[in-house]
């Protein structure tokens, strides 16, 4: 079966052209015809992983195609996602299978209305990777990748993964997965945008990522997520240590101009807070300012 990879930025790249590595069938589903012209201008996608460099000429096409999809990666932005799909949701096949590889949270259940008879596995992914330039992807961070769904029973096609080097476990907690990386993500990419640094730095920023982790811990407890919100001090500094040379992906979003996730992210967060009737004075003064902050740059602040 065809993998259709929705999405040809970093991770949707990365995880393409592994995949394309390992002898498996691939497209990539472009948003237009501009954008298809200028792939095949390039001649196909560049994986740079370790140094090395090599060119995979992956089949490509628009969103208008007719072609029926099966299994499907949407690789896009959460604010993207549900337009992304609508636009080719009429190619699915009934029980077609949707890989959601998206930050935070609030997009996922929102692609999932939108597509009843698929079925939609929930992706969490640690992996870093970046395009510089375009159709050129560098893989800068191994990481792990954990999938599940409400069915619990995991696919068959789980060994290609294997196959193609892509590391990965199905699991049946995958929404604590998704909760605990949502609070990582607000625990730190909004302070490297506002500190203007890298990961590491925010070991200078200890009593204000101290302050955010503890306020974290009491919104995922009262959002009904123990489970994400154990060890959650000792994560962040552990990840904060363990990619202290990098950028985070939000604070790449605002040097590049890009529009930022924060509605999936302090957004989502800071309404669970409220709905639960959860007190996040720290959460809410980080989203202000960071909302603040992309408004002065001429971002968008959703």
């Amino acid at each position: 079966m065809c993998w259709h990879i929705l999405g040809a930025g970093s991770l949707g790249s990365l995880w393409a052209t592994r995949l394309a590595r390992a002898g498996l069938p691939v497209r990539l589903i472009l948003r237009n015809e501009a954008r298809l012209a200028a792939y095949h201008a390039h001649g196909g996608l560049v994986l740079n992983e370790g140094g090395q460099r090599q060119t995979f000429a992956i089949p490509a096409q628009s969103a208008a195609s007719a072609e029926p999809v099966e299994r499907l990666l949407v690789a896009c932005k959460a604010y993207d996602a549900e337009r992304a799909v609508a636009s080719i949701a009429s190619r699915l096949v009934d029980g077609a299978e949707v890989l959601l590889l998206q930050n935070g949270l609030g997009s996922q259940d929102a692609v999932a209305a939108m597509i009843p008879k698929a079925r939609c596995i929930f992706v969490s992914s640690t992996e870093g990777a970046f395009c510089n330039p375009p159709w050129n992807v560098v893989f800068a961070g191994q990481g792990f990748n954990w999938l599940g769904d409400t069915t619990q029973t995991p696919p068959p096609w789980l060994d290609e993964l294997s196959a193609a080097g892509i590391p990965h476990q199905w699991t049946a907690d995958i929404l604590d997965r998704l909760w605990r990386k949502l609070a990582l993500n607000c625990a730190i990419n909004p302070l490297t945008v506002l500190h203007a640094c890298t990961n590491g730095a925010l070991l200078r920023q200890g009593e204000e990522v101290r302050a955010l982790c503890d306020e974290l811990v009491q919104v995922l407890n009262a959002c009904g997520r123990p489970g994400a919100a154990t060890g959650l001090h000792d994560e962040v500094n552990r990840v904060i240590q363990a990619t202290a040379a990098n950028y985070s992906s939000m604070y790449q979003d605002v040097a590049h101009g890009r529009r930022t996730e924060i509605s999936y992210l302090l957004g989502y967060l800071c309404a669970k807070a409220v709905e639960h009737g959860c007190p996040a004075p720290e959460l809410n003064r980080v989203r202000e300012r960071l909302t603040a902050h992309l408004v002065a740059k001429g971002l968008p602040s959703d």
